[in-house]
């Protein structure tokens, strides 16, 4: 059995618009880098797929992807870090009320 690119593109299209959808409707800034690292992780899958089956197959999606992790890993720790200061400071997780740099 093969899996079509078609099959691979539509799990990308899914997991983007769900990251999408949670990055712009929740108000838990941890949820929001939660959907921000799905939307990476469809844009993997798309890097992937266009280097398995794309006109000239090689592995430079394959080495894409895991520059892309690489990122999504320091954004994560950034942010986690950037959002457990915050809560020390304002004692909220929620997006709406980080509004100013100071108190």
């Amino acid at each position: 059995m093969t899996v079509s690119i078609t099959s691979y593109l539509m799990v990308a299209l899914i997991l983007f618009c769900v990251g999408l959808y949670g990055a712009l409707t929740k108000r838990n800034a941890v949820v929001v880098l939660l959907s921000i690292e799905l939307m990476l992780n469809a844009v993997n899958i798309n890097l992937v797929a266009f280097s398995k089956f794309g006109l000239y197959p090689a592995v430079a999606g394959q080495i894409f992807t895991l520059f892309t992790m690489t990122v999504a890993a320091a954004e994560v720790a950034l942010g986690l870090a950037i959002l457990i200061a915050l809560y020390r400071n304002k004692a909220t997780v929620n997006v709406d009320e980080m509004d100013q740099m100071k108190r």
